[in-house]
């Protein structure tokens, strides 16, 4: 009887972990609409031409009396948003490791997100300043719920099924992502069709990944659950200023060399990584003369793929590990950025088999390193060292697109520029082969995996 009880309870708690996966995996649903659809496809270009609109006669519009070129006013905002991330995600995080109360700020920040970005129907006219706040608000929001949304992974999945949630979770976002695309595209491209102008479908686009995104968080709302947590002796750090409490998250990281060694190597090849993504548009149109239909496609291509590589990698990682697998995919991206370098110039298909190699590989080397750094977090401690992480994933990629720009400002190459990128990837496979993984997740108290 008594075997019978403890074989009960344990069926029943492997039944509510899934159940709390299968919600988990729906937020990356929910809101990776938003990087997809909005910041990498539409909002730009149209942010951009509302500036323009709105500016003088010297081409420069004037928030708070600052006098701003038009073309550069969106960059400003993406990188404005990452300093408010960077100062409210400690304070957050903190906040919810004290509290365990992670699932009402998960909720607050989707939906303050989610509201921005559905607001962003009523961009008509020269209203960039209202743009530029809502892209404010919406892209900090997105890193503050995405930085408590992996702070769950360790608690959700017990260290033997990490890798294959974490990629499950990506796949289903860039699932989502690919889906919402296509339907953005098809109405913008046909918007005449459809009775509306071309503006009109661009903030139709816009305010449904809003929607969606709120929509779509009900469900890990409904599913996720909060922890009991011990009361924190440092109570009065956590509820400090941002900066602060980001000094008093240094400080205790500092404690554990060999996580912060990780979250380093992390920060190196995952620099490389968004800058391959931010600027492969550039060197498609303005070094191969590619179309903007053929650099959507691409887009389009990465997403669907990036599923498949997912996936793939998460299967891979039971066999090998996670940090193999990791190592192997920056490999990988050497080899694609060595191919993307003799690509012939007017060339749709090897922009677009670049494409593919890049999909295969983006999904598994970000859900890896996600589930692999969840291993190194102390117990009690997952939503302060998940905002240092989000913030090494968002809020610290500024090195890669300075070295593309003067690269290309030196030799007035774009090919010299992306071959430039190597030294990410090989710079961060050194460092992330140096870091002993079993040793450093023993250092921090958690159980080690058979396989990592």
């Amino acid at each position: 009887m008594g075997i019978d009880t403890v074989r009960t309870t344990a069926s029943d708690e492997a039944a509510g972990r899934r159940r709390e996966q299968r919600g988990w995996y729906f937020y990356d649903w929910a809101c990776s609409v938003y990087s997809t659809s909005v910041l990498t496809v539409f909002l730009g270009p149209y942010l951009t031409s509302v500036a323009k609109h709105a500016a003088d006669a010297d081409g420069y519009v004037h928030p708070l009396g600052i006098p701003v070129r038009a073309g550069s006013f969106f960059a400003y905002s993406v990188s404005l948003s990452v300093i408010v991330a960077v100062l409210v995600m400690p304070l957050v995080g903190a906040a919810a490791d004290r509290t365990g109360r992670k699932k009402p700020l998960l909720g607050a920040a989707a939906y303050v997100g989610a509201t921005a970005t559905a607001c962003m129907f009523f961009l008509g006219g020269d209203r960039y300043l209202l743009g530029g706040v809502l892209l404010i608000v919406a892209n900090a929001a997105q890193s503050v719920s995405m930085m408590l949304y992996n702070s769950y992974l360790p608690q959700i999945a017990p260290p033997e099924e990490r890798d294959a949630v974490s990629s499950r979770g990506w796949a289903f976002g860039y699932a989502a992502g690919s889906l919402v695309l296509v339907v953005n595209l098809v109405l913008y491209l046909a918007h005449d069709s459809f009775g509306v102008s071309e503006s009109t479908a661009v903030r139709i686009c816009l305010a449904s990944a809003g929607l969606w995104w709120g929509g779509f968080t009900l469900v890990p709302l409904l599913r996720l659950r909060d922890r009991p947590t011990a009361a924190r002796a440092d109570r009065k750090e956590a509820t400090a200023p941002g900066l602060r409490q980001l000094a008093a998250t240094v400080r205790d990281m500092r404690r554990h060399p060999l996580t912060l060694a990780f979250l380093l190597a992390y920060l190196v090849y995952n620099d490389g990584i968004q800058t391959v993504i931010s600027q492969a548009s550039v060197y498609g149109s303005e070094e191969l003369g590619l179309s903007q239909s053929t650099l959507i496609g691409a887009v389009l291509l990465v997403q669907i793929l990036a599923v498949a590589g997912a996936l793939g990698m998460g299967r891979l990682a039971r066999t090998y590990g996670a940090k193999r697998t990791i190592l192997g995919s920056l490999v990988a991206w050497t080899l694609t950025l060595g191919a993307g370098y003799f690509l012939p110039a007017g060339a749709p298909v090897g922009f677009f088999l670049l494409a593919a190699a890049i999909g295969l590989v983006l999904g598994g080397s970000q859900a890896l390193s996600r589930s692999l750094f969840s291993h190194l977090v102390p117990p009690g401690k997952e939503a302060e060292y998940f905002s240092a992480y989000e913030m090494s994933d968002r809020g610290m990629s500024w090195l890669g697109p300075l070295l593309f720009g003067i690269t290309y400002q030196l030799t007035g190459s774009y090919r010299d520029a992306i071959i430039s990128l190597v030294v990410f990837f090989v710079i961060g496979f050194l460092l992330l082969a140096r870091v002993p993984v079993r040793r450093a997740i023993e250092d921090v108290g958690n159980p080690v995996p058979e396989r990592i």
